[in-house]
């Protein structure tokens, strides 16, 4: 009970340190409830449930103070992350640093076509084309715990085009299409530019197979470790392309590299299949749910290859690294990086596959948080309740590891009794929607207990092996 109430002690002067940042005083009470109510064990995070738990008597007023303060009221999603940033990385980093930042992007699926930014593209949470929003983020990683400090949602080009479409979703005119790795860099030189510490940065092939995109990084001198596809190409070894002849004296002196069948770039995909067997090795990362994640990786030094029939030098050398497991047909990922050339096997899988702790963020953002229930369609209510779900995570993320030092955090806030009979939108169910009911205290068996998080595993100390 003690520790409960100290939680509850240090998330309302965690809400009063940050609500400096939303402006007018009269904000500071609808944060307070809108954070709380993400913190509810309830199993719809939109308004109306929230407003129920936080004010179960005056559910309307309550509704309407919460519905203004996400959808109309004009505070700086900005100024608020920022806030969050500056009292959560310094707890976050207190016994470790950090050491990656991570770049990914999920999608919210979405029935209608009126929400902002809602088109048919690729939805990692239906792992299909389809109807969705898409946001794009970037988030820090220690060996302990990972946080998004940047958030934006991805824009399709026949919303960033379309005057009518932009009014209705109250778009600022200062928004215009951007690609998802642009959408990226804009968020890795705003880190940079707040001094965020600085780390290697980690993304999948959706953003490491752009080459603009790896050459902005290398122009922030940022490091690096992309996915790319098996079409790549790259120079390696012998086929490096030919340096131009001399000048002969006679017409315009010839700049550009030359290529013949015996200097060309070959894709990874071939390069991965031409390696010797002792190139190969098993390599353990961590401890999994079913066992240690162990499988087969081989690296060697290459230039990207873009483009280059246009270029008078080759791209500076980096790491390629294939993940080839036992059993497979082929290799099944690729990464190019900037490391150290010195740096060692191990070091540089455990660094790579650091990336998996953003895919534990979204799901607990998503099933804990309620990142995806938002139901305005406005571009500032989609932030403003993306930043308050970050906000709430925040917290949530820090106080595991200074309440519960094992990182597994108890239940520390309790729904009160929502008025019989209520059943907000969206819910097939009272229960479904709303698992704390009046003279019953027992969550649904489908739930676990909120804040009994999905175990965050330490980077392996006795599993880091490598073998033939």
């Amino acid at each position: 009970m003690a520790k409960r109430l100290d939680m509850e002690g240090a998330f309302r002067q965690y809400v009063e340190e940050i609500g400096g940042a939303i402006g007018h005083a009269d904000r500071k009470a609808p944060l307070r409830e809108y954070m709380t109510g993400l913190l509810l064990p309830l199993e719809r995070k939109s308004v109306e449930p929230m407003a129920a738990a936080i004010e179960p008597r005056r559910t309307g007023t309550a509704h309407q103070r919460m519905h203004h303060f996400v959808a109309k009221s004009a505070w700086s999603d900005e100024y608020l992350m920022k806030a969050v940033r500056k009292w959560a990385i310094p707890r976050l980093t207190a016994k470790d640093m950090v050491k990656a930042w991570i770049i990914d992007d999920t999608g919210f699926p979405k029935k209608g076509k009126h929400s902002v930014g809602v088109a048919r593209q690729y939805c990692g949470q239906l792992g299909k084309q389809d109807n969705c929003q898409v946001a794009v983020s970037l988030s820090i990683a220690t060996g302990r715990a990972s946080l998004p400090i940047g958030y934006r949602l991805y824009l399709p080009k026949e919303w960033a085009e379309d005057t009518e479409k932009r009014a209705q979703a109250e778009i600022p005119d200062s928004i215009e299409f951007q690609t998802k790795p642009e959408i990226a860099i804009e968020l890795v030189k705003k880190a940079l530019d707040e001094d965020i510490p600085r780390a290697i940065v980690l993304a999948d092939a959706g953003y490491g197979n752009d080459t603009d995109f790896r050459e902005k990084l290398n122009k922030l001198k940022v490091v690096y470790a992309v996915g790319i596809q098996k079409n790549t190409n790259v120079w390696a070894g012998a086929s490096a392309p030919l340096q131009p002849l001399a000048y002969q004296g006679k017409g315009r002196p010839r700049k550009l590299l030359i290529r013949d069948k015996n200097h060309s770039p070959v894709s990874v995909a071939d390069l991965a299949a031409s390696l010797p067997r002792k190139a190969w090795k098993n390599i353990t990362w961590r401890e999994g749910v079913a066992g240690e994640m162990t499988s087969r990786f081989a690296r060697l030094r290459v230039r990207a290859s873009h483009r280059d029939q246009w270029r008078s030098e080759l791209r500076q050398e980096e790491w390629l690294v294939i993940e080839w497991p036992s059993g497979e047909a082929e290799p099944i990922k690729y990464w190019l990086s900037t490391m150290k050339p010195e740096i060692g096997f191990i070091e540089m899988i455990l660094t790579i596959k650091m990336r998996w702790m953003i895919e534990r963020d979204y799901q607990e953002l998503k099933q804990e948080i309620g990142l995806g229930h938002f139901e305005g369609r406005g571009w500032n209510g989609f932030h403003h309740h993306a930043s308050l779900c970050i906000a709430a995570y925040a917290f949530l993320v820090c106080a595991r590891f200074s309440f519960f030092p094992s990182g597994d955090a108890k239940i520390f806030f309790k729904a009160p009794a929502v008025p019989k009979g209520f059943k907000p939108r969206g819910s097939a169910s009272q229960r479904a929607a709303c698992p704390m009911v009046p003279g019953d205290n027992t969550p649904p068996p489908h739930r676990r207990p909120f804040g009994t998080l999905i175990p965050l595993p330490l980077l392996p100390q006795g599993i880091q092996k490598i073998g033939g």
